[in-house]
């Protein structure tokens, strides 16, 4: 098995700290100090995130902007063991947000002629892709239209997780794990969201620039931008600098249910798909940038916000993935972003195509990869937009 290295240097591994429900302290239940225009809501996010820490998040991080108005809040406590404030600069693990970082790079390569969207993966890495997924294409691994289905992990449950929070999986070794199994359905026919395309895509990235996917994010997107709180963690397991702790409901070693802290794990199943670590600043001025067309430049930009004519394989509802973003009606009007879960985190980057209103998220959730959204996180997603 390949070792990723990672771009900052791992520290020491701490098993995390467990405790139970009944120790969430009082402070902190007030959101912090936030301004906000006369146009934005923020009594609505003032509401949606005030008394934190509670049962399904200990703390949130919210910033909005547009020329509909600006607003900033912070709730919760940095950590269950010591109550202080949550700290409204701290980093975050964002999930899947990396695939709009990962989607990004790979149409700035097919703009420049070095990756070309409608050409078949096996066609890049004929060694990893095999015969029986000859068909897939570039822009069906971005948009979820390949039908490869998951690679397998060890274990089901949170538990099982956790038990193997210190694992490194290579890429290679779950695109092997994937296409070994039976297609999901035919290339291009349906739509199923799945982490497994976007590590293609980190493979195809590395193997048409010679490069890692880590230096060319950050040589493409995070230099140019300057995002100096952002990075890829690779092995690492903890979040480097100041972050707030993220905790998850499960069974604890007593037998009781009960929350653990699981701010130190790592993310390498994620990798192209769900790895990065940022700070609602930082993604903030990502999706600012990416709106107006200065990531990627151009009529390749339009891949973004175009959903493909399929039906979603669980639901049969129209698909609402498109390459690296999605979109969902709220409020009235069309709101693209993309959200992202880690264990203990959920976050969120949003906005209206015309950036009239964005929205950034940080939520330290307690059910991050549970059923359905977050009430926090929906909470807040509603409070800027509105309900479907």
């Amino acid at each position: 098995m390949k070792m990723r290295t990672s771009l900052l240097a791992a520290a020491v591994l701490v098993a995390g700290l467990a405790v139970g429900p009944s120790v969430l302290p009082a402070a902190a239940t007030t959101p912090a100090a936030s301004t906000a225009a006369p146009s934005s809501p923020g009594p609505a996010l003032e509401a949606a995130i005030a008394g934190l820490p509670r049962a399904d998040a200990t703390a949130a991080l919210v910033r909005v902007g547009g020329t509909e108005g600006v607003w900033r809040g912070s709730s919760g406590v940095h950590d269950l063991k010591t109550g202080r404030p949550a700290d409204p600069a701290a980093r975050f693990r964002a999930g899947s947000v990396t695939k709009v970082f990962t989607a990004a790079v790979a149409l700035q390569l097919a703009q420049e002629g070095r990756l070309d969207l409608d050409r078949s993966a096996r066609s890049y890495l004929p060694e990893l892709i095999p015969t029986s997924y000859a068909g897939v294409t570039v822009r069906q691994l971005l948009n979820h239209t390949h039908g490869i289905p998951a690679p397998d992990f060890p274990g089901t449950t949170v538990e099982e997780a956790y038990a193997n929070r210190f694992r490194v999986h290579d890429p290679e070794d779950m695109v092997r794990s994937a296409t070994s199994k039976k297609r999901e359905f035919p290339p291009g026919e349906r739509q199923h969201y799945l982490n497994i395309g976007y590590t293609v895509a980190g493979l195809l990235i590395e193997h048409v620039t010679h490069d890692s996917y880590e230096r060319q994010v950050a040589r493409r997107v995070l230099g140019p931008l300057g995002l100096r709180n952002t990075y890829l963690p690779g092995a690492a397991p903890r979040i480097a600098g100041p972050h707030n702790h993220g905790y998850q409901t499960m069974r604890l070693d007593d037998g009781t249910t009960g929350l653990r802290d699981v701010s130190v794990w790592r993310a390498t199943d994620g990798w192209a798909a769900g790895d990065i670590i940022s700070t609602t600043a930082d993604l903030e001025r990502f999706t600012d940038a990416l709106f107006k067309g200065r990531v990627v430049r151009g009529p390749l930009l339009e891949e973004m916000f175009t959903l493909p004519e399929v039906t979603d394989v669980g639901t049969g509802e129209p698909a609402a993935y498109s390459v690296g973003l999605s979109m969902k009606v709220l409020g009235g009007r069309e709101v693209w972003g993309k959200t992202g879960g880690r264990w203990g985190y959920n976050a969120a980057i949003a906005s209206t195509r015309d950036g009239s209103r964005t929205l950034v998220y940080s939520v330290n959730s307690t059910d991050a990869k549970g059923q359905g959204m977050n009430r926090t996180a929906e909470a807040i997603m509603v409070a800027a937009y509105g309900r479907p």
